[in-house]
C-alpha cells in the first residue's frame, strides 16, 4: 500500500468512527504534512482519494472539510394544487412568536436572526460608537427623504453583484426590508387586490398582504427551483393578479433559487400581463458560492420590478436599515414612503454607508457565508441523525434556515408547545402560509454557531416528533 493511501485509509476511518463530524475542518495540507513526516504532495494524493470515497470535499481558499452528501434527508414534497385567493389570517401565530418570553435558558431555532457575534462586524460596532461625535447635530435631524446619499451611493454599488445597473437616485432607503415590501404593497394595490406569492412564503410578506387588505394567491414551489412558471401562468390566466411577490433567490423558508432561466420567465410574464414583480432579494448576498445569483432585476428594462433587500439578514437587524428600487414607481412609493415614517434613522445609514466603503461588509460576508454553509451541514446532519426517519428537510445554498417536513402525523403548532416545555422553540410550518397547509412542517435557523446546546435541541425536537408519533 502507498503511503498516500495508507494515509488516506487513516483519515478516512477517523471520519467514519465520528472523530471529525460532518461540516468539520480537516487538518490543513501542512499541517498533516509535518504531523506525519511526509511531503505536500503526499498529503494532496490522500485528500483526492478521500474526496473520491465521497468521505469528504475541497472549498476554495479554506481547505477540506467532511462531506455531508451521503447523508443527506430526502427534500421536503410540495403541494401542486393552486388554491383561490385568500385572505391572510395569521397574526396571532405570528405575534406569539415575536412576543417570546426574556429566557435564557430557551434555545430559540425558530426565529431568523443572523450571526452577531462575527467579528467582522466589530469595525460597524465602532463605527456606530464614533460616528454620533464625528456627524454633529446631522446625527439627530432628518436626512433626505430618499436617504442619505453616501449610502444609496454604495448600495448602488453592491447591486452590481447581483447584475443591477443602478444609481444613487433610483434607490430610497427604509426602515428595514418589511417597511420597503409594505410601502410598495399599498402603493401598487388596493384593498381586495389579489397578489400571487410563493408557497410557502415569508410570513411579513404575508403580514403585509393582510395589514393592506389583499388576498395572497399562493403559487406552488419546486423545492429546489422555486415557483412554478406553469402554475404561476394558470394563475394569471384564471385570476387578476395584481402583483408577483417573490423571494426568487434563497427563499425564507424553503432556501430554494429560481434558475436564471425562470427568473427571465417570471419577468416575461409579469411583462405579458402588464403587472410588477416585487422581488425580495434580502438572502441574496448570503450565496455559498461567488458569484451571487442574478437578481430578477438585473434583467428589467422597463422598470417593472420593484427589488427590496435590507442589512438585517446580511448584518443586523438592529440597524433598520433597508432599501427599495421602485422602477417606475420610484415617486408614488415614495409618496408612501413619506406618509408611513418620513425618512429613515440617520446614524445607522452612515455607518452602513462607512462599512461598506471601507471594504468590511465584503470581508464580512466573506466570513458567514463560510460560516453559514458550515452550519447548514452540520444541521442537516443533526436531523439526519436525531428526527425520526422519513423526515425531509432543504438544501439551501445561501442563508441560515431549513425547511423541515415531519410526519403526516404531526402538528407541528402542538410540537413547538411541546419542545417548549423542555426549552426549546421552533418556528411552525402554518406560519408561512395563507391556507391550511404546512401543518407538519418546521423552520429551524442554524446562524449560531453549531454548539452542543444546539444539536442537544435538535435532539430534543425529535424525541418530542417520535413521542408523538408513537402515540397515535
Amino acid at each position: 500500500m502507498k503511503l498516500y493511501e495508507q494515509l488516506a485509509d487513516s483519515l478516512s476511518s477517523r471520519i467514519e468512527q465520528g472523530f471529525y463530524q460532518s461540516g468539520d475542518k480537516l487538518p490543513s495540507i501542512r499541517n498533516l504534512s509535518q504531523q506525519h513526516g511526509v511531503s505536500i504532495s503526499t498529503v494532496q494524493e490522500a485528500y483526492r482519494l478521500i474526496e473520491e470515497r465521497g468521505l469528504a470535499r475541497p472549498r476554495p481558499k479554506s481547505g477540506y472539510y467532511v462531506s455531508t452528501q451521503r447523508g443527506l434527508p430526502p427534500l421536503p414534497s410540495t403541494d401542486q394544487v393552486l388554491q383561490k385567493p385568500l385572505q391572510v389570517s395569521q397574526w396571532s401565530h405570528v405575534l406569539h412568536m415575536f412576543n417570546r418570553p426574556d429566557n435564557d435558558l430557551i434555545t430559540w431555532l425558530s426565529v431568523a436572526l443572523p450571526w452577531l457575534e462575527s467579528t467582522t462586524l466589530r469595525p460597524l460596532q465602532n463605527t456606530l460608537s464614533d460616528l454620533s461625535r464625528r456627524v454633529g447635530l446631522r446625527g439627530l435631524a432628518y436626512d433626505r427623504l430618499n436617504g442619505a446619499e453616501e449610502l444609496r451611493r454604495q448600495l448602488a454599488r453592491v447591486a452590481i453583484d447581483a447584475g443591477c445597473q443602478l444609481t444613487p437616485d433610483d434607490i430610497i432607503i427604509t426602515t428595514g426590508c418589511q417597511e420597503a415590501l409594505s410601502i410598495t404593497l399599498r402603493t401598487i394595490a388596493g384593498p381586495g387586490d389579489i397578489i400571487a406569492i410563493e408557497s410557502p412564503g415569508f410570513f411579513g410578506a404575508l403580514q403585509a398582504i393582510e395589514a393592506s387588505g389583499l388576498k395572497a394567491l399562493e403559487i406552488p414551489c419546486h423545492p429546489e427551483h422555486g415557483m412554478s412558471m406553469e402554475a404561476l401562468e394558470l394563475a394569471l390566466e384564471q385570476w387578476p393578479v395584481k402583483a408577483i411577490l417573490t423571494t426568487p433567490t434563497f427563499n425564507n423558508p424553503a432556501g430554494h433559487t429560481l434558475t436564471d432561466e425562470n427568473k427571465q420567465r417570471m419577468l416575461t410574464l409579469a411583462t405579458q400581463y402588464d403587472i410588477p414583480i416585487i422581488e425580495d432579494d434580502i438572502y441574496g448576498d448570503l450565496a455559498y458560492s461567488y458569484p451571487r445569483p442574478r437578481a430578477i432585476k438585473s434583467w428589467d428594462t422597463e422598470g417593472r420590478v420593484i427589488y427590496c433587500t435590507s442589512t438585517s439578514k446580511t448584518m443586523a437587524p438592529g440597524l433598520r436599515v433597508g432599501w427599495v428600487a421602485p422602477g417606475r414607481y420610484l415617486q408614488q412609493v415614495m409618496h408612501m414612503k413619506y406618509i408611513t415614517s418620513m425618512s429613515s434613522t440617520t446614524l445607522p445609514q452612515l455607518a452602513v454607508a462607512e462599512f461598506i466603503a471601507q471594504g468590511g461588509y465584503e470581508r464580512h460576508l466573506r466570513r458567514v457565508r463560510a460560516h453559514y454553509q458550515h452550519n447548514r451541514d452540520r444541521m442537516q446532519d443533526w436531523v439526519s441523525r436525531y428526527l425520526p426517519a422519513g423526515t425531509r428537510a432543504s438544501n439551501p445554498q445561501g442563508g441560515f434556515v431549513l425547511w423541515v417536513e415531519l410526519s403526516q402525523q404531526i402538528d407541528a403548532n402542538k410540537l413547538n408547545e411541546r419542545c417548549q416545555a423542555r426549552g426549546v422553540n421552533v418556528a411552525p410550518g402554518t406560519l408561512f402560509t395563507a391556507g391550511k397547509k404546512y401543518r407538519n412542517f418546521i423552520r429551524l435557523n442554524y446562524a449560531q454557531p453549531p454548539t452542543a446546546e444546539i444539536e442537544q435541541a435538535v435532539q430534543i425536537v425529535g424525541e418530542e416528533v417520535q413521542m408523538m408519533m408513537d402515540q397515535d
